[in-house]
């Protein structure tokens, strides 16, 4: 298993134009999870992004695939994270993870320090596509 599972997504066409826009401007040595997919994805409008997807700002709740308790986290970019609120970067292995994937889906990721995790996305509770917010 590679550090970041790389198996299809969907992207919003704005998502993608921020999420490159960034990580541009991040460090050019740094081994950013989204770097590994990121122009794999499949593009789709905002408007046409099914409620099922994992987008920017979507608020998920997660099953461990281990067995643990079920969670929610929100998926944001690195300015508005904070993990013990449950906001989580799409930068950090488990938010690259989440970003494009459909309920029902699990994610895989290894942390910095080599542990593997993953869960299941049990259920999107908010998108703002699917909310009639096309720009956030």
């Amino acid at each position: 298993m590679t550090p970041y599972d790389t198996s299809e997504r969907v992207l919003t066409e704005l998502d993608h134009i921020r999420l490159a826009g960034l990580l541009r401007r991040a460090d050019s040595e740094a081994d950013t999870p989204l770097d590994e997919w990121l122009d794999s994805a499949d593009l789709v409008s905002s408007r046409d992004v099914g409620p099922d997807i994992v987008t920017m700002y979507s608020q998920l709740l997660l099953a461990d695939a281990a067995g643990g308790p079920r969670r929610t986290l929100t998926l944001c970019y690195p300015a508005d994270a904070d993990p013990q609120a449950g906001f989580v970067s799409v930068l950090s292995p488990v938010g690259a993870a989440l970003l494009g994937r459909r309920v029902g889906s699990v994610a895989a990721w290894v942390t910095p320090d080599g542990r593997r995790h993953a869960v299941e996305i049990v259920a999107v509770l908010f998108q703002p596509e699917a909310s009639g917010d096309y720009t956030t």
